[in-house]
Formats: structure tokens, C-alpha cells, sequence
């Protein structure tokens, strides 16, 4: 039994732009053979990126995903390369090629289609039935596709007990917090329990509103981590792999033995020479995984990177009010785009407290990004005049507040549509839950970064931001004056909400969690605050609609993950 050497190849795909793709696949490719590996891994549909969505029912986007592959194939002499495409026969399957030595040698079909949460793979593809394994001189290896590994009694499970010694899965699994602990976890025990060497291969970036985490790993036979790659980078990295232990300890283990043999069909690889000289790979330490706080932010900054890249923008703005908020956003876009790439508007009112544009020039000078100042008072008089006539007789109320942010997001459209800059907005989960948001105001824009950010989360990712540097970036100042939106005069959140540390454990168990508002109640929070709350989410369902898109970062997001009918009178009396 043999040693192998494997190499996975983490990389970042641009959905539909199948010639940059193949481009990245064909370099890790020739790297592979530089390195005189035998096995290369690459992630789910690498080919066409991941999701295709609609792209799937054009049968010409189809037809070129299975016509890169050809092209693949030419680049892999000497080498075994596993691919992920999406292939066409009588149907369209989410599907892995194995590439073996110039010539396409088989294809692997999904099995697991999942649809729920943010997949709808089952809308575009037929499940795979075949589950061959391939016998690549004494070693033989399994292919797998993301979904499949997940179940204990997935085609994994047969493919080891149809002979496989290394386990090949590859994936494009989305990033929530806490995802790649639990991934790792399960890999673990895949490769124990079917006394196998597992490689799992993910992508790696950020789609719209999905971002991927990389993190790909190798797991050893007795649920060992052997190498780990980058999180949130692109990585190309080799490990040699004993086979002969999986063969040991296959010998060794009576679960094992008294397993049924799998009914697998073997596809025999025609023999490749081994390489004269394998260059040696070089001691790679297993880097931590990255803690809870410091996942997130960076979760955040790849997807605001990805997202304005790879949609043709090249700078960003960011209204800055002073707040917490907008300082996170700010500080997100400044670390994925270059500050030389940010702008930053403060638009003080009549309502504004000197502090606040204080503060906001405080950041952008510790940020190093551009700074403009653009008050509103002017056209804010200029619409309460206009208006005078028909409000006559009726009091300021939050339409006057409303006016305000409507005139910042037309100030910021304006400076998008001149400039060709994409306007961030800053509004968090919280707000984005209770509607505590103006449409076509603070959430006019094209990209919300922290909408997935619940509001008590804002403020660890900010105190996390701090701590990274020698000095802090976001004033103190900004992090413990309570929150305002400054629309009228001394106004504060909780005059419409209640304190975010009560208001987000409550949101996320109606939101997140599925939970009944008299079951919140009886974990012990006010049932009238509960059930006004629960109101404000329902009510606010028309405005999400109307959101920019933003990332995924929580078990459970607004839009891909939560869908629920803006006309809708289920629970309302």
C-alpha cells in the first residue's frame, strides 16, 4: 500500500465566468504536477462557481460546463484531478469529474440535493444513483460532493466499504458562525468511522449574499486533522498521506471487519509512472481556527471585497454618522477594498450632535479613508416648507424623521450615480428585524454589509477591530454613548426599542429559532415587550423585501434563509 501524495486546491470562483475558472483550475493544476502530486481536489461546480442558480435552466451555460472539462482534461497529465461541474446527460447534475493522466475516466453525480436554508439544488438538478469508486494502482478512492459527507449513511459510507481508502468530497459550503468547527467535527467522524482518510475541498469567497470559508482539511483514518487550509483565502496546499495505515488499521478494527462489503462499481485507472524525484512538500503548521469574533469580521470583509470586485466597482460610499454602525462598515470596507478606496459622508442635521461629526472624522482620519462633509439642513428646510401647505395642522411626527434619512440616501445616490461609487448602508439584524429602518433612506444603497449583524454583535465585532491594532481606530466614545439615531431632538434607541441585550436574545428566538412568542415569554422576558416585538418583526416584512442584499453570517438570514409572505395575517389578532 502506497503513499499518495494529495493537493487541494481552495479557490475563488466567479459565478457564470467559466473561462476565469477554468484559468485558476488549469493553474492548480500545473502547480500540482510542479509538485509531483497524484491526486488534486478542487471544490464544488469550480467550473461554473457555486450557486449557478437561474444560469442552470440555460442549456448553453450547461453545454460549456461540460465542454471545460475536455479542455480540463488535457491539463492533467501525469495526475489524477477531481473537479466539480455541471454536467448534462438527458438531464443536469451537480457532478465532479475525475481527470486521470489527459482523459476524462468518470463522473461522479450528487446524491444529497439539499433544499433548505439558502440550497435549492433540487430545482436544478436530477440526484445522482451510481456510486463508483476508483482504483488508481493499490489505492482506491471514493468521490463525494459536499451534501453527501453530511450523512453518516451517505455514499461515503459505501464507497468504504466498497474498498475506498481516501475519501475525496468536494464542496462549496456557505460560512455561518460556528460553521467550521461543526464541519470539522463531522468530517472527523466520517474518517473514523469508515476508517478512512477523509480530504474535504471548499470554496472559497464571497456570491451575492452567501460567503465561503475555505478551511479545507484532511483527516486521517482515526479522525486526526493532517492539514488544514486557509480560512477566507484562496490556498493551494499537499500532504502525503499513508494509505498503508488505513489498510492497518482496517485489519485492527472489528467494527470494520464485521461490516458488509459495499456493492460499488470500480473503475480501474490506467497506470501513470511515478516521478523520478517528488520535491518535498516542507513543514506546514496547522494553523488555529480563527475565534468566533474574528470569523465573523472577516467573513464580512471577503464579502464586501467579492462583492463589489467582482460586480465591476472599484470604490465605495459610506454615510458617517458617528455611530457604531457606520464606524463597523467603514472599518469593513477600509479592510477589503484599501481605504484609498472608501469615502465617508458625514450629513449633520439640526438634530446632530457635535460629537457625532467629531467622531465620524475621528474614524475616517484613523482609517486613512476620504472625508466629506455635506449638511443637510438646506434641503431639509427646503421640503418642510414645500410641505407646510399640505401638513398644515398636523405636528412633527416620524415623517420629519423619515425626511432626513430619505435626504442622506439621496445625497449618497447622487454621489454613487456621479462617481460610480457603490453606497454601503449600515443598518444591523436588529433594526433590519423591527423595521427601525427608512426605506429609500438609510436603506437605499447596494450593499448591506452588517444586515445579518445583530446589533450586540456590532459592538464585539468593533471592540475586536479595536483590539487589532497598536491604537484604536474607533473612538471610545463611539462604543459607549448610547445609540441615536439623531432624527429629532434627544432621541435615543430605546425610546422605541428595548435594550438591545434584551431585544436580540428575543429576535433571534422568533427569527433564528423558529419559537412561538409564549414560548419566549416563558424563558422570562416582559410578555407585552415579546409580543410588540414579535408585531414589529411581522409588520416589517415588506421592507426586507426592499433591502439590498447583504451577507449570511448567522444560522439564519433574512431573505435566502427565512421566507415568509409579506401579505400574511398568521398570528395577528
Amino acid at each position: 500500500m502506497t503513499t499518495l501524495r494529495i493537493a487541494l486546491a481552495q479557490v475563488n470562483t466567479i459565478v457564470g465566468d467559466l473561462h476565469h475558472n477554468v484559468g485558476q483550475i488549469t493553474a492548480a493544476l500545473q502547480r500540482a504536477r510542479e509538485l509531483a502530486c497524484d491526486v488534486v481536489l478542487l471544490p464544488e461546480l469550480a467550473v461554473t462557481g457555486y450557486p449557478p442558480e437561474d444560469l442552470l435552466l440555460k442549456p448553453a451555460f450547461v453545454e460549456a460546463s461540460r465542454g471545460a472539462i475536455d479542455e480540463l482534461a488535457d491539463a492533467t497529465q501525469g495526475l489524477t484531478a477531481v473537479v466539480g461541474f455541471a454536467d448534462v446527460d438527458g438531464d443536469v447534475y451537480n457532478a465532479a469529474a475525475v481527470l486521470h493522466d489527459g482523459r476524462l475516466v468518470g463522473i461522479y453525480h450528487k446524491h444529497y440535493l439539499p433544499t433548505y436554508g439558502v440550497f435549492d439544488e433540487d430545482r436544478y438538478f436530477r440526484a445522482g444513483v451510481t456510486n463508483p469508486v476508483f482504483v488508481r494502482g493499490d489505492v482506491t478512492l471514493g468521490v463525494s460532493i459536499c451534501e453527501d459527507i453530511w450523512y453518516p449513511e451517505g455514499p461515503p459510507q459505501l464507497q468504504a466499504r466498497g474498498g475506498a481508502h481516501l475519501l475525496l468530497n468536494l464542496s462549496a459550503s456557505p460560512y455561518h458562525a460556528g460553521k467550521a468547527a461543526a464541519r470539522e467535527r463531522m468530517l472527523a467522524t466520517r474518517a473514523a468511522d469508515n476508517v478512512a482518510v477523509v480530504a474535504f475541498c471548499n470554496l472559497v469567497g464571497g456570491q451575492d449574499e452567501l460567503v465561503f470559508d475555505g478551511g479545507s482539511v484532511v483527516f486521517d483514518e482515526r479522525g486526526e486533522l493532517l492539514a488544514r487550509g486557509a480560512q477566507f483565502d484562496e490556498d493551494f496546499f499537499v500532504t502525503d498521506v499513508d494509505l498503508g495505515s488505513v489498510f492497518r488499521h482496517r485489519l485492527h478494527d472489528p467494527r470494520w471487519r464485521k461490516q458488509p462489503a459495499g456493492d460499488v462499481a470500480k473503475i480501474i485507472l490506467p497506470p501513470i509512472e511515478a516521478p523520478a524525484h517528488r520535491p518535498p512538500v516542507g513543514y506546514r503548521p496547522i494553523v488555529p481556527l480563527l475565534p468566533r469574533v474574528g470569523e465573523v469580521y472577516r467573513a464580512l470583509v471577503v464579502a464586501t471585497r467579492d462583492y463589489v470586485r467582482k460586480n465591476g466597482f472599484h470604490r465605495v460610499v459610506i454615510g458617517l454618522s458617528g455611530g457604531v454602525d457606520s464606524s463597523l462598515v467603514a472599518c469593513v470596507a477600509a479592510d477589503a477594498l484599501g481605504p484609498e478606496n472608501v469615502t465617508g459622508v458625514a450629513m449633520p442635521s439640526r438634530y446632530s450632535a457635535e460629537m457625532s461629526q467629531t467622531d465620524a472624522a475621528l474614524l475616517a482620519r484613523a482609517l486613512g479613508i476620504d472625508f466629506k462633509v455635506i449638511p443637510i439642513e438646506q434641503p431639509f428646510q427646503a421640503f418642510l416648507d414645500t410641505l407646510a401647505d399640505p401638513f398644515a395642522g398636523r405636528g412633527p411626527d416620524v415623517t420629519e424623521e423619515n425626511l432626513q434619512a430619505r435626504i442622506r440616501g439621496n445625497l449618497l445616490m447622487a454621489l454613487s450615480n456621479k462617481f460610480g461609487w457603490l453606497v454601503l448602508t449600515t443598518g444591523n439584524k436588529s433594526e433590519m428585524s423591527v423595521g427601525y429602518a427608512t426605506l429609500y433612506g438609510d436603506m437605499a444603497g447596494g450593499y448591506a454589509v452588517i444586515k445579518d449583524v445583530p446589533k450586540t454583535l456590532v459592538y464585539e465585532l468593533v471592540r475586536w477591530r479595536n483590539s487589532q491594532g497598536d491604537t484604536d481606530v474607533i473612538p471610545e466614545r463611539v462604543i459607549t454613548r448610547a445609540p441615536s439615531a439623531e432624527l429629532r431632538p434627544d432621541q435615543q434607541d430605546t425610546d422605541s426599542l428595548p435594550p438591545y441585550e434584551m431585544l436580540d436574545p428575543i429576535l433571534q428566538a422568533y427569527v433564528e429559532e423558529d419559537c412561538a412568542p409564549d414560548e419566549i415569554v416563558a424563558q422570562g422576558y416582559d410578555e407585552a415587550v415579546v409580543r410588540r416585538m414579535v408585531r414589529m418583526v411581522d409588520q416589517s416584512e415588506y421592507k426586507r423585501r426592499q433591502a439590498p442584499p447583504g451577507v449570511k453570517i448567522t444560522t439564519r438570514a433574512f431573505g435566502r434563509d427565512r421566507r415568509l409572505p409579506i401579505t400574511n395575517r398568521y398570528g395577528r389578532s
